[in-house]
């Protein structure tokens, strides 16, 4: 191992270590820091002796192979961190990356469904798959997931143990390792037990037959122990096939967008919906407040004294008028 893929995994190590950075993070963090290192290996330098100058030209040479601007903003990031790292860890006298202005990342509004759509696959799930125990997982599925806006991870890796004794609440384990408590609504609870009774005659058999019972709520005998995120996205899309949406529309993640969007455009406070969506930053959930503008300009139209002025002119009715 040289001395610069030493490094990295230092750096990883730690972030997994004080920071708790997930998996998918980590693995992420390497392959940019790892391309990084393989560039300036071409240029016969490495991570060491890197300057200012040599990460501007990586960014030069990134922007030159057409990667999309949130591609180099992660890059950046990354690289930012490792010299962070090595700098708080006198690994090096000094940050060449402190100075460097990324090229940020574009604001691109999250690809949500509408409460119709979203109805139309909540009530489709009852009768979707291949037999009794399928059609009731899969309505629980998606009422959870909609209820929740947990992220599919989340969901899939549910322990069986969070969602006994008929729960108001779960307890849900977030990136991280963070642990974060979400409500469930009535018709959610409803699905959940209905699951709940059918996965504990499925553990009962198993036990009689001298098997080990699963400690996910939603169990598979694949490798994972649970319904993976793969499996999970392939039920979806034929969902929406059954229930008449846009199967390009539907994935677990626009689920989740439109639970935080459909919050925020009947009233809920952003700070709420951050915290059930476990952001650790608001500046992350303000991406949703595109929805308050029909809903702000409505209030305005409703309430202002020179809107309803302007109704009574033009002979139309107010709330007032009828009282």
């Amino acid at each position: 191992m040289s001395s610069a893929t030493h490094w990295i995994s230092t750096f990883l190590e730690a972030q997994a270590a004080e920071l708790g950075a997930a998996a998918n993070t980590l693995s992420a963090y390497q392959r940019d820091l790892r391309d990084f290192e393989e560039w300036m290996g071409g240029r016969t330098h490495d991570l060491f002796s890197a300057t200012q100058e040599d990460i501007e030209a990586y960014l030069i040479h990134c922007d030159a192979q057409g990667l999309a601007q949130s591609t180099r903003a992660r890059r950046l990031s990354a690289i930012r961190q490792l010299y962070r790292f090595a700098f708080e860890e006198r690994l090096r006298s000094d940050n060449p990356a402190i100075r460097i202005k990324g090229p940020g990342r574009a604001q691109r509004l999250p690809k949500t469904l509408s409460e119709d759509e979203v109805s139309r696959l909540l009530d489709t799930a009852p009768q979707f798959g291949r037999n009794p125990a399928d059609r009731c997982r899969n309505a629980c599925l998606m009422a959870l997931l909609y209820a929740t806006g947990m992220r599919v991870s989340e969901l899939v890796t549910l322990p069986l143990s969070a969602a006994r004794g008929d729960p108001d609440m779960l307890l849900v384990r977030g990136k991280g390792g963070k642990e974060r408590m979400v409500p469930l609504s009535p018709p959610a609870r409803q699905a959940l037990a209905d699951w709940l009774a059918l996965r504990n005659a499925q553990e009962d058999a198993k036990r009689a037959e001298g098997k080990t019972a699963s400690a996910y709520l939603f169990a598979s005998s694949g490798k994972a122990g649970h319904l993976t995120r793969h499996r999970f996205y392939q039920l979806i899309k034929g969902l929406s096939v059954e229930a008449h949406v846009d199967p390009d529309k539907v994935t677990p993640h626009t689920l989740r967008h439109a639970f935080a969007t459909h919050l925020l455009a009947n009233g809920a406070d952003l700070r709420v919906i951050q915290t059930l969506l476990g952001h650790a930053d608001v500046a992350t959930t303000e991406i949703y407040t595109h929805v308050l503008e029909a809903r702000l300009q409505a209030l305005v139209e409703d309430h202002h004294p020179l809107a309803t002025a302007a109704r009574r002119k033009a002979g139309g009715s107010t709330s007032s008028d009828g009282q």
